[in-house]
């Protein structure tokens, strides 16, 4: 979850692809569109700081609860979010965002 919010912070799209589960809703066919899209989030937002809240790990599936603190346009935008990451070939990739708990909080 740390590298993901780094590369984020540091406009590091093609990681962002490279760490997205090929099954999980996130993921997208047209690479270039998508990593235009990452890119565009990236110029817009300001990353204030992560904290991570805690750390599920299973076999073959884990989650990750966290507070990304972020800006934009000036204003806080904070992102709490409970992420599900699956193993696959050896490495964990983010497949999506537990929907019950994805959220911008008040900050």
């Amino acid at each position: 979850m740390r590298s993901r919010y780094s590369a984020y912070a540091l406009h590091k799209a093609r990681y962002i692809l490279d760490t997205t589960h090929p099954d999980g809703p996130h993921h997208r066919v047209d690479a270039d569109a998508w990593r235009r899209e990452v890119l565009a989030f990236c110029k817009s937002t300001r990353f204030d700081g992560l904290d991570v809240e805690s750390v599920e790990d299973g076999a073959g599936v884990g989650f990750v609860s966290f507070v990304a603190r972020l800006s934009q346009d000036g204003r806080p935008a904070p992102l709490r979010e409970r992420s599900e990451f699956r193993r696959d070939t050896g490495r964990w990739l983010y497949y999506g965002a537990d929907e019950t708990s994805a959220s911008v909080t008040q900050g």
